[in-house]
């Protein structure tokens, strides 16, 4: 019988790690992996199905399976106060996305995620942990028992997870999983038929990803004390900064100080269902580049498809207007209360969180002032690299700046693109080089609170908000630059008024 446990346990450790068996141990039967699937299937789809919970004792169904489909209905807002038809779309589409209860009669081989990948070093799991959101440290946590061969305990914590978490789909999956493999070997022949079907169903296929980025993401750490590129400088006006990495479904927060930039938190996200690079209105993709936090939406003014909140970003922002870039209502926002957490790629273009998550960024964000980086793939770098990046384009913006006290129009002149515009609250307007020139000659003006980002993919980009204050005066202009780098020098080609 120890024997047979110990065969048992190396062949679910086999497909959790890779999602398929490297070496099965019985080729022409297949009874064990059958059994797994059979059990799993009955766990998450079955309406007799039991998970059991620690307070009641008695049997629950997977309540993943019946809150995707409840949800579908109740999916069909169009945003409040923007009117933005991306997150209606999404809202109206998403019934078709969702994972339908009996798609979920399923727990393929290729969907044994409980440990995709062997555990990392202890150290760096650790840290993994104490920086994932609640639900999914406990999740890893799982993931880790069952990879030491602790297969009760983490069968325990699996229990306790879906009790606190009965919406959260990935967890469910592993909690069946891990009660399959408590099933004795069987010498029933295999459903080939079935195994056949629950290898092409979508649903298990979405699960299947999740739970791989997740892990990618909580196994390859950000380097300690490196920053993402696109951060050269940062105000300390700005409390905190967002970047996120479609290519690991993950959200970064990071904590700014007079100390720099530091990572406090990062969290699993969906983005568009056509994947990132958004173009036009409509193409179900996510944007890529830099923006900024506009608003919060009060969640009592949205439909429960958005979950604990939203938070638009400026999306087309004035890079993107200037390329062609259409569509709109981008948002950073949460899940349907019966739901945890949507595939990796589920979105009409939004940025989706679970609600939990958003709810502790909620607490942080600043309307105006809290930078958005949406990026492929994040690059992390060191602070005196991003300092001496930012070197390159301080020289630019002080030649800016004391052309301009000079009062020499033509040599200021030449730091604009032809189709510039000044934008403020009220109005868009080309650029009158006089009138900056009489607003700033023979003045001394200090520039405060400076903040460079960088956006780098067909052309070179630089996003700098700063303040700036007269000799003699309490206060001054808030502007907002997006610059473009032509050869070797940077061209102004927009400038908001911020106040």
């Amino acid at each position: 019988m120890a024997h047979s446990q110990g065969k048992r346990r190396r062949l679910v450790t086999d497909i959790v790690r890779h999602g398929r068996l490297q070496n099965p141990p019985f080729p022409r039967r297949g009874n064990l992996l059958a059994a797994l699937m059979t059990a799993s299937a009955l766990m998450l789809a079955a309406p007799g199905a039991a998970f059991a919970s620690n307070k009641t004792g008695s049997a629950k169904t997977s309540s993943s399976a019946k809150a995707s489909s409840k949800s579908a209905g109740s999916r069909g807002a169009a945003h409040a106060s923007s009117g933005s038809r991306a997150s209606a779309r999404e809202a109206r589409g998403s019934a078709g996305k969702s994972v339908q209860a009996k798609g979920k009669k399923a727990a393929l081989a290729e969907t044994r995620t409980a440990s995709a990948a062997r555990p990392a070093r202890r150290s760096a799991a650790a840290a993994s942990i104490q920086e994932a959101s609640s639900a999914e440290a406990r999740l890893i946590s799982v993931y880790e028992m069952f990879g030491r061969g602790q297969a009760r305990p983490a069968l325990a914590k699996a229990r306790d997870l879906v009790r606190d978490y009965p919406n959260f789909q990935l967890a469910q999956l592993v909690y069946g999983d891990l009660l399959a493999a408590q099933v004795p070997p069987t010498n029933a022949l295999p459903d080939t038929a079935g195994i056949a079907r629950l290898r092409g169903n979508p649903a298990m296929s979405e699960l299947h990803e999740e739970s791989r980025r997740r892990l990618q993401a909580l196994r390859e750490r950000p380097p300690a004390g490196t920053v993402p590129s696109q951060f050269l400088s940062l105000s300390t006006k700005s409390r905190y900064a967002i970047a996120v990495d479609a290519s690991r479904s993950r959200l970064y927060l990071l904590e700014n100080s007079d100390k720099g930039l530091k990572l406090v938190a990062d969290y699993y996200i969906s983005v568009g269902k056509s994947g990132t690079d958004k173009l036009t209105e409509g193409d179900a993709r996510t944007p890529l580049g830099v923006y900024y936090i506009t608003s919060s939406l009060d969640p009592k003014s949205l439909k429960d498809f958005y979950g604990a909140g939203a938070l638009p970003i400026n999306y087309p922002n004035p890079y993107d207007m200037r390329r062609g870039r259409t569509g709109g209502g981008i948002w950073l926002h949460g899940t349907p209360p019966q739901q945890f957490a949507r595939a990796p790629l589920a979105s009409d273009g939004c940025v989706v969180m679970a609600n939990p998550d958003l709810k502790q960024l909620l607490r942080k964000v600043q309307i105006g002032a809290t930078p958005v980086v949406t990026a492929r793939s994040l690059q992390w770098i060191s602070p005196p690299q991003a300092e001496k990046e930012a070197q390159t384009f301080t020289s630019a913006i002080t030649a800016w700046k004391d052309t301009r006290a000079s009062g020499n129009e033509a040599q200021l002149k030449k730091f604009y693109l032809p189709d510039f515009q000044r934008s403020n609250k009220k109005t868009t307007e080309g650029i009158s080089v006089h009138d900056e020139v009489e607003y700033a000659q023979g003045k001394r003006v200090q520039f405060k609170d400076m903040s460079y980002l960088h956006w780098r993919d067909s052309d070179d980009t630089m996003v700098a908000t700063f303040g700036e204050v007269f000799e003699g005066e309490k206060s001054g202009r808030t502007r907002r630059q997006y610059w473009l780098r032509q050869g070797s020098e940077w061209k102004l080609f927009h400038e908001e008024i911020l106040g």
